[in-house]
């Protein structure tokens, strides 16, 4: 599908980058490593454990080049992209082990280089290789990511499948007062900019209820509708889905027209540039999943996950290059796909979490998978905010989890106030994926079923301290396994 999505002169101008990133490489080798995942999946977390847990010589006893004492030092450095913010490493970090509070969420594009010096394994590479390594760290909300589709999509086409998903039962409560606004209005009617601005801001307040924690929406483009940025107010982003003119194409002038020639607008400087500059220089690509929050809002929210997984797969440029092709053009030859917070589950439901992620994006593993991209997928927590204990309930024993939840947070009628640690049992995923898609796709028409299983968020945890008072690295579950997956072959 990605290939659909750019033009002669965009694939000019990729291939004119390319072949100056490689000209580089040459000299001072390099990976382009692509972190996303809806909101609130753990990318910010992610990235600040990855570079902790190296700079500190964290437990990570799954990633090679770590465990057999092969890396020299990993450090920081000044990133490529001078345009690009920096990821705020330090800031996040003072976050998660100071104030013991979660870091601020993604809301735009920033990069990190970290470069780790290493002895290679093989003594034949250790002849030629200058056994260093810098990573740019490219994090970017998954719901830009969700906007590539729209550059395949004509506005009628992007108008009617938005009401398609308005009219759903899990989003028509949601959507009711965007449709009956814009029901109000004629589309060939002389082009207004306050109506266009009312039906735009009554868009958008329907794609933010839909994203909040009660309904747990995933595909909500346009995803600058929900982290505008810089554009807030501009009119790229004031406009929204109309119905189509019953004779065909818009008159000139119209209010149709006008909602059309601003969508045309914001793919060509809002889209076109971020899929150009940013996805299409990745090399390698993590997912991130937050399928706890899913399961939580019910079904509506696990059926509309899968549907935003399966369009963000079919976004990248997954598949592996020659020697000939990958002078001119990039491709993502491995994509991880993380189930994230596994800490707020006992172990012996890992397994069944990494099952149902992977039953999620089954159709995209398989379309990625083809053209020899290498995909997994992994239940990990990248900061593990809880461990683990048994309660005694009357004769019966029960694995739970140890944490303490955030303020606010609510199981029953029970409040936490954010600083009492709690034992939880948070009960048993299901042992078969599709049990849990059964049981999602039955729920009756028009409800909201209640989920059987509850999650609570947790506080990060306090860091362990050595002997002579020296805080260790932050703790994780399978951050190793992810590492050795995503950068463990450049070490070798």
């Amino acid at each position: 599908m990605a290939s659909s999505l750019t033009s002669f002169s965009d694939e000019a101008r990729i291939a004119l980058d390319t072949i100056a990133g490689r000209a580089t490489g040459l000299f001072s080798p390099s990976l382009r490593l692509g972190v996303t995942g809806l909101s609130r999946a753990g990318k910010t977390v992610f990235i600040s454990a990855f570079v902790h847990n190296l700079i500190h010589g964290g437990r990570l006893p799954l990633f090679q080049a770590q465990k057999s004492g092969r890396i020299a030092r990993s450090f920081l450095e000044h990133q490529p992209d001078d345009a690009v913010p920096r990821f705020q490493y330090e800031d996040h970090i003072g976050a998660l082990v100071d104030e013991r509070v979660w870091p601020d969420s993604t809301r735009a594009i920033s990069e990190l280089r970290l470069t780790i010096e290493y002895e290679t394994a093989s003594a034949w590479g250790r002849m030629f290789s200058a056994g260093k390594l810098s990573v740019d760290i490219v994090d970017y909300p998954g719901e830009w990511l969700l906007d590539l589709p729209l550059l395949g999509k004509s506005y009628d086409d992007f108008s009617r499948e938005a009401l398609e998903l308005a009219l759903l039962p899990v989003r028509a409560d949601l959507s009711q007062q965007w449709r009956e606004l814009s029901a109000a209005v004629d589309p060939k009617a002389p082009a207004d900019e306050m109506t266009a601005r009312r039906l735009a801001e009554s868009f958008a307040a329907y794609l933010k209820a839909c994203k909040e924690d009660e309904r747990a929406l995933s595909t909500l483009p346009p995803g600058r509708f929900l982290m505008p940025g810089d554009l807030e107010g501009s009119p790229a982003l004031t406009f929204a889905p109309l119905s189509a003119p019953a004779e065909g194409r818009a008159r000139p002038g119209s209010l149709h027209a006008m909602m059309e020639r601003r969508y045309e607008a914001y793919k060509t400087h809002v889209v076109k540039p971020f899929f150009r500059e940013h996805v299409a220089r990745l090399d390698r690509q993590i997912v991130l999943i937050d399928a706890l929050q899913a399961l939580n809002a019910g079904p509506g929210a696990m059926a509309d996950l899968e549907r935003a997984v399966t369009e963000i797969l079919a976004c990248f440029r997954p598949g592996r290059g020659n020697i000939l092709t990958d002078i001119f053009s990039r491709r993502i030859d491995r994509i991880l796909i993380a189930a994230t917070k596994a800490d707020h589950l006992h172990h012996e439901s890992h397994d069944r979490l990494q099952a149902i992620v992977r039953r999620l994006a089954d159709r995209a593993i398989a379309r990625a998978s083809f053209t020899g991209a290498d995909v997994d997928v992994v239940a990990m927590a990248a900061v593990r905010a809880t461990r683990e204990g048994t309660v005694k309930q009357g004769r019966e024993t029960l694995p739970v989890i140890i944490g303490t939840p955030l303020a606010g947070e609510r199981i029953g009628d029970e409040l936490f106030d954010g600083n009492m640690e709690t034992a939880i049992f948070p009960g048993d995923l299901p042992q078969k994926a599709d049990v849990v898609f059964k049981d999602f796709s039955a729920a009756p028409e028009g409800s909201l079923a209640e989920p059987a299983i509850r999650f609570v968020r947790f506080r990060p945890p306090k860091l362990e301290r050595t002997a002579e008072g020296v805080s260790l690295s932050l703790p994780h579950i399978r951050l190793d396994r992810a590492l050795q997956f995503l950068i463990g072959d450049r070490l070798a």
